[in-house]
């Protein structure tokens, strides 16, 4: 009797998660973004609105495709409790970049897997990011190159942001966006087939 197939959805629009994904051997079935207010509750820790945002991510795409493993993430960047807004505005990646210059700063990924048996998991993994202190013009050139826009802290290590970066202490590919060790341990642990 033959099994039936296993499907992958990534609950993410980010091209940067399915890239990592696809580093690993891993390429979804679909994508299906969660559309959620991501804005952090009263009192809520950073480390709790990325445990929270990514589970309530995969619970909805969950909802809608609830034959699949779902894959859901999400990334935030903070100064001590304060929560860096994820940039729209060139104005908010200079600001981010303003607070973030000569300073260590934390990253938090969660990263939740919902399986088609209703069983689900999470993990959560925390970098520390050391950034030069930046010139305003080296501000400035990052803000123009556009390469902040949509990035938690406004700004996204694998771009030119990277050149600023004067020690990472955790996982890349957390502070990317998916960490893929993690990841990769989640869906293995609930049943998904890997490469």
């Amino acid at each position: 009797m033959p099994s039936t197939p296993q499907l992958l959805v990534l609950a993410s629009a980010s091209p940067r998660r399915l890239e990592l994904l696809r580093q690993i051997g891993l390429d979804p079935d679909e994508i299906d973004s969660a559309d959620l207010n991501e804005s952090p509750q009263a009192n809520e820790t950073p480390r709790d609105l990325a445990a929270r945002l990514a589970t309530a991510k995969a619970a909805e795409v969950g909802r809608r495709r609830p034959d699949s493993f779902i894959l859901a993430a999400d990334t935030v960047v903070s100064l001590g409790r304060r929560i860096l807004p994820k940039a729209d505005t060139s104005e908010e990646v200079r600001d981010c970049l303003r607070l973030l210059s000569g300073r260590p700063h934390r990253v938090i990924t969660a990263v939740a897997v919902r399986a088609p048996s209703g069983r689900s998991a999470q993990r959560i993994v925390e970098s520390r990011v050391w950034f030069k202190r930046l010139t305003d013009a080296e501000i400035a050139d990052y803000v123009e190159s556009g390469q902040g826009l949509g990035k938690a802290g406004g700004y996204g290590i694998q771009g030119r942001a990277g050149a600023y970066v004067t020690y990472l202490q955790g996982s890349y590919s957390a502070v990317v966006g998916l960490p893929l060790y993690e990841t990769r341990s989640l869906l293995a642990g609930l049943g998904y087939g890997l490469p």
